[in-house]
């Protein structure tokens, strides 16, 4: 019996002793369950990840921002270059390649037998590098209606000098200003010459680098375009 407590007291020793080294030593990592106990983060250091992250989410952003500015950047660069190139080709299209005036309905267009043409000088001099001021008029002396194009393009005024051809006023394509005259009408226009020469130019180009004419003596007329056997009486005047 004596051998059977004592047994029985060593094992409650061991048992004992068991219970004090947790605390110290490994088996502490378990909880009683038998699982490793989870690693606590404090609360310093869940700042620290959340700044990091948002660090992080910020960088990518910007990344991403300057990705899409530089594609948008070439694409902008890209067409520029293009428009550069090919200026000469859209600008020679959008001051020569001037569209023929559609007909709307079917009325006739205006000839020798249904219009005549009238030109008048505001004076019968004008300094070298002056401008001069004529009054175009257009009267429709026919029986039916017609049509005809008012612009300075479709009533042309062209001055010479001599045989030589000095000015026309459709050089440089215009807007049509189609007309729908009756027995009777008139159209009066002002139309005005800077004493400069156009007509040996091979297209239309900015006026202001059009050559100024010399002193002399000069003839103005008045013709339409679509047909130029309908002339004004010439104008006689001098550039002085």
């Amino acid at each position: 019996m004596a051998v059977q407590r004592n047994t029985s007291g060593a094992r409650t020793a061991r048992g004992a002793g068991t219970g004090a080294n947790g605390p110290s030593g490994g088996p502490a990592r378990n909880d009683r369950s038998g699982k490793p106990r989870k690693r606590r983060i404090s609360k310093k250091q869940q700042a620290i990840y959340r700044r990091r992250r948002i660090v992080a989410g910020t960088v990518l952003l910007l990344i991403i921002a300057l990705i899409v500015f530089c594609v948008y950047s070439l694409g902008r660069g890209i067409g520029a270059v293009n428009t550069m190139i090919h200026h000469d080709e859209v600008y020679a299209i959008s001051r020569d390649a001037t569209p023929a005036p559609k007909k709307v309905s079917n009325v006739k267009d205006c000839s020798a037998s249904d219009v005549t043409l009238q030109l008048s000088a505001a004076s019968q001099s004008v300094p070298v590098g002056g401008s001069l001021d004529f009054t175009a008029t257009i009267v429709h002396e026919g029986s039916g209606n017609c049509l005809v194009d008012g612009a300075d393009s479709g009533r042309v005024l062209t001055i010479t000098s001599g045989q030589e051809t000095i000015y026309k006023s459709d050089v440089c394509p215009a807007d049509s200003r189609l007309l729908l005259m009756a027995k009777g009408d008139k159209d009066v226009q002002k139309v005005t010459w800077n004493t400069n020469a156009n007509a040996t130019l091979a297209k239309c180009t900015d006026e202001s680098g059009w050559a100024k004419v010399n002193a002399g003596t000069y003839v103005a007329q008045l013709s339409l375009k679509d047909h130029p056997k309908v002339k004004s009486d010439p104008v006689t005047f001098t550039v002085q």
